[in-house]
């Protein structure tokens, strides 16, 4: 049987590398498009997941020092503002910037996900402020569910974004024809 743990670090590891392989088809001017991923650009939606994943890498620590990460949940009280608040922040973010934090932020949270037991990512209600929910249902519903949820958008337009740059490549060698001919 795999454990909690486990269980979260290999779900963490296949959405991200969905993502990093649709990511790595764009360039930056496709990163940057307005609009691709429902009101966002690539780059906007990767600025919201580092976001999410910052937060709740601060609660963590804070739940790990016994206390009750406040502001972790007030995000998620309002998840649409909290939202609208980081991109506001994060306006014309360098992508440079953006792609280093990316992974920075998901190598905290897998530090701070092996400070805690089984019981505690696991049981439900275990901590009285998630209710009826486990920690490990938390971290899943921040990070790679959330990146589950674009993962579709951003990889329809890694698709449309390779057939538009292999439609502009201009072959400099010749190609056969149908008769086994060269043509140019």
């Amino acid at each position: 049987m795999t454990s909690e743990i486990e269980q979260l670090l290999d779900n963490l590891d296949n959405s991200r590398e969905r993502l990093l392989i649709a990511l790595n088809k764009l360039s930056d001017d496709a990163l940057l498009t307005p609009n691709s991923v429902d009101n966002w650009s690539v780059a906007d939606l990767l600025v919201q997941l580092i976001a999410w994943e910052s937060e709740l890498v601060t609660g963590l620590m804070r739940v790990s020092q016994g206390k009750k990460p406040t502001r972790l949940l007030a995000a998620l009280k309002n998840v649409a503002e909290y939202g609208r608040l980081r991109h506001k922040e994060n306006q014309g973010r360098n992508l440079d910037r953006i792609f280093d934090d990316f992974p920075q932020v998901r190598i905290q949270l897998e530090e701070w996900l092996e400070q805690f037991s089984e019981k505690q990512l696991g049981k439900k209600g275990h901590f009285t402020w998630l209710k009826n929910q486990s920690l490990a249902q938390l971290i899943a519903q921040l990070t790679y569910e959330k990146e589950q949820h674009y993962l579709p958008q951003v990889e329809a337009l890694a698709q449309k974004w390779q057939a538009k740059m292999d439609g502009m490549i201009i072959s400099l060698t010749p190609k056969e024809n149908h008769n086994g001919n060269l043509s140019d």
